[in-house]
């Protein structure tokens, strides 16, 4: 009994089965023409049991019937009772184009063949949809003032006591617009009547330009030569006291520069040369211009520091006495409580202004402004503001302009004062606001 007991509780083993070895195999293509393929997706949110049925829609756009790299225009569609899914294009091009890529491999169990398919693939990420949820309308987006007031909320309840006071504060300075609707009408009668005094912009902008440091100007000429009047620079009783007679008199180069009142000006005395070539009456006239701008050097020079009215005839012997009193009328002052005239930093400004537009006109209107910043111990930065304050431009010439100046090619590459017609003058850069 003990030995048929001991046989019947031993169970016959299991014969194990053979080993089978799986093959390695790469497709020839991934898919045949005009079908689909497997495809690889992604489900950020949930998975779908594995019973969901999937199907793959193409766009009637699409002519391939072989799905390649970039060709995400496929749809991956499929649902349960609850829940919709469908692939989401922009996601899954955005995935495809950070370069993410997988090959896929299909595996038949009967065959034990492992199939590789040639053609790396970017995965579809799919979105659901919940079924019971769609018949509900979307809320609103929050206005201004609900969000707002939302935000108020939990500041105070939450908030520190920093926060609640800030919120506090805010609420104070709230305008409250319900509360004005009644006095609006008599706010904006109040604002009109304000008003009525006050200048056009027409105005303003004339008074802005009849206050610029400047020659008389003219905003309508279209010749350079019309835009500052000489007269306007040069009044005519003082043009008819300027003689030149020296100057034909003189045997030389150098007698010539001891007649001037300002005698270090290489651009004056260097003008002075070229114009005793041209004909009598041009010359003349360019020649009573060249005096009469370094008759106002020699004024800066002799009123940049202190002085006395009665000595100016005697520190400027070869300058007319009308010029003397014309140039002392115009760029200089009276301090208050004193009978001494004096210059000023914006007198100064103005009598720079006043030599430039004398020497544009000497130079065609392409002045050589670098030269008489150094004639007059000036920064060229600062006389090349006061060149655009005048309505040029710095630029260098070309070739047709250098040609009708005159000029040599070897100054090709320095910057000249131009002055265009008609006259713009420069806009006025706004500050930036500072936090």
């Amino acid at each position: 009994m003990a030995s048929a007991s001991t046989s019947g509780s031993k169970k016959r083993k299991r014969e194990a089965s053979p080993a089978r070895e799986i093959a390695f195999k790469i497709a020839a293509r991934s898919v045949a023409p005009g079908q689909v393929g497997p495809v690889l997706v992604s489900f950020p949110s949930l998975d779908a049991p594995p019973s969901t049925a999937f199907r793959c829609y193409r766009k009637k756009t699409k002519t391939s019937a072989e799905p390649n790299d970039d060709d995400m225009g496929l749809t991956v569609a499929g649902e349960t009772d609850a829940v919709e899914l469908e692939s989401n294009e922009e996601e899954s091009r955005r995935v495809a184009g950070a370069g993410c890529r997988y090959v896929i491999a299909v595996h038949n169990k009967r065959t034990s063949e492992v199939t590789v398919l040639p053609t790396p693939m970017s995965p579809y990420i799919l979105s659901r949809t919940v079924k019971a949820l769609k018949s509900i309308e979307l809320a609103p987006a929050p206005t201004t003032t609900e969000y707002y007031k939302a935000r108020n909320a939990l500041g105070e309840t939450f908030g520190t006591k920093k926060a609640k006071a800030q919120i506090r504060a805010r609420e104070r300075n709230r305008v409250d617009v319900g509360a004005m609707e009644g006095v609006m009408d008599f706010v904006m009668a109040g604002i009109d009547k304000a008003a009525e005094g006050l200048m056009t912009t027409e105005e303003a902008k004339d008074l802005a330009d009849s206050n610029r440091p400047v020659p008389p100007f003219s905003l309508t000429a279209t010749d350079p030569a019309d835009i500052y009047p000489l007269h306007g620079i040069i009044p005519e009783p003082e043009w008819k006291a300027l003689s030149v007679t020296a100057f034909y008199e003189a045997g030389s180069a150098y007698e010539r520069k001891q007649i001037l009142p300002f005698r270090g000006s290489d651009w004056v005395n260097t003008r002075i040369e070229s114009t005793m070539e041209h004909s009598d009456k041009e010359r003349k006239r360019t020649l009573k211009i060249l005096f009469y701008i370094s008759s106002m050097m020699a004024f800066r020079r002799t009123t940049e520091r202190k002085f006395k009215k009665e000595e100016l005839p005697t520190k400027l012997p070869t300058v007319p006495g009308a010029v003397i009193d014309s140039l002392l009328s115009r760029f200089t002052e009276c301090p208050r409580g004193s009978t001494e005239p004096r210059t000023t930093p914006q007198l100064d400004l103005r009598l720079l202004a006043h030599i430039l537009a004398l020497c544009l006109r000497v130079d065609n209107y392409a002045a050589d402004y670098s030269l008489i910043a150094r004639d007059l111990s000036l920064a060229p930065e600062k006389m090349s503001a006061i060149c655009k304050s005048l309505g040029c431009k710095i630029t260098t010439l070309g070739e047709r302009e250098r040609t009708r100046l005159g000029l040599p090619d070897s100054v090709a590459d320095e910057k000249r004062a131009v002055l265009n017609a008609p006259l713009q003058f420069p806009k006025q850069r706004l500050k930036k606001k500072t936090r």
